[in-house]
């Protein structure tokens, strides 16, 4: 039998298709494991790489199988996908796995440790509170809006909500008033779980050396640094800042032909959640410097003398996501250029 150089694994709930090959691409075995089965199998093979496509579970299962003394790569699924021959099924899958992994070329993604996925919950967690709260709070507002009362959308404005529907003079229905303090008591009970949960991430964002370093650029807060902390592979793995800021999707989607350059929007192709709060930090930064006025001469003056603010901000998330890679590989805080000039 031949050595076994690459395992792929298709993964799934209960039952694992894993496809051995050897070195110069042959098929060792197919098997299909249940999920008792699966890490005892990959404990009696010799050390080799195992390739999986970055999933659900699949991060549990790297750190697994790294336990066992094998080398774990993670591949997006949109990169194993050309690999696929014709039908889909557990074994072309897996067997299209270890094709994309034998691929000198071939991009991936970096096994997140518990910490990490633990911070990730955090902000996770927050996150579709936050929005389930804000669904919470557009159906009041609609269903109160059918009775002529217009409130201005954020929860800032819960307190006019809870106005109108307490005051006598707005002639609201016993029905509507009824429904209408049950949603804002659950809207209530929202409000104070994503509080527990945002003191549990200032926590975490001000007892990590990375997540402090990250907090002195302006833009980025608890949040970001956190996120950035929780889903961004090691800044090592990019040979440059302009890479990471690739990775997260902040760059313009080419279209380029025959030698001749075509940029278009931008790309969005990357890490979402960071890409959106570096937009959202960068668009702070934007309207404070609108307000305050920025250095003359400077970069951002400029911009905002000629692009609209929206463009301003994602070109400045863009300069801010290379910040974020020269600060954590050279392990130094954010120093302003305009200041130090």
């Amino acid at each position: 039998m031949k050595d076994v150089s690459i395992i792929a694994v298709d993964l799934a709930k209960q039952a694992f298709q894993v496809h051995g090959a050897a070195a110069e691409g042959s098929v060792v075995f197919r098997k299909k494991l249940s999920r008792s089965q699966f890490l005892a199998f990959l404990s009696r093979q010799p050390a080799c790489l195992v390739a999986m496509e970055a999933c659900a579970t699949s991060h549990y299962w790297g750190r697994e199988i790294m336990k066992l003394g094998h080398t774990v790569r993670l591949i997006p699924p949109i990169y194993v996908k050309p690999f696929v021959k014709r039908h889909k099924n557990d074994a072309a899958d897996a067997e299209a796995i270890a094709e994309a992994a034998s691929r000198p070329t071939m991009r991936f993604v970096a096994v997140k440790s518990e910490e990490q996925q633990a911070q990730a919950m955090i902000f996770r967690a927050r996150d579709l509170l936050v929005r389930q709260r804000t669904q919470l709070i557009n159906a009041l507002r609609g269903h109160l809006a059918e009775f002529g009362i217009v409130v201005a959308k954020g929860p800032v404005h819960l307190e006019k909500l809870n106005d109108a529907i307490d005051e006598l003079e707005t002639g609201l229905p016993p029905m509507v008033r009824e429904i209408g303090r049950t949603y804002l008591d659950q809207i209530a009970v929202y409000t104070e779980e994503i509080a527990d949960l945002e003191k549990k991430l200032h926590a975490e964002a001000a007892g990590g050396e990375v997540t402090k370093r990250l907090q002195t650029m302006p833009g980025i807060g608890p949040v970001t640094a956190l996120a950035i902390e929780a889903f961004a592979p090691p800044m090592e793995s990019f040979r440059r800042g302009r890479d990471f800021s690739a990775w997260l999707g902040l760059v313009p989607l080419q279209k380029s032909t025959g030698g001749k350059q075509i940029l278009g929007k931008t790309s969005k192709m990357g890490q979402r959640d960071i890409r959106r709060l570096l937009i959202i930090g960068a668009m702070a930064v934007v309207r404070w410097t609108a307000r305050r006025g920025a250095p003359k001469g400077s970069w951002l003056a400029g911009m905002i003398g000629r692009k609209p603010r929206l463009v301003v901000a994602i070109a400045l998330a863009n300069k801010m996501a290379r910040a974020v890679w020269a600060m954590l590989t050279k392990k130094e805080n954010y120093w302003n250029p305009v200041a130090a000039a």
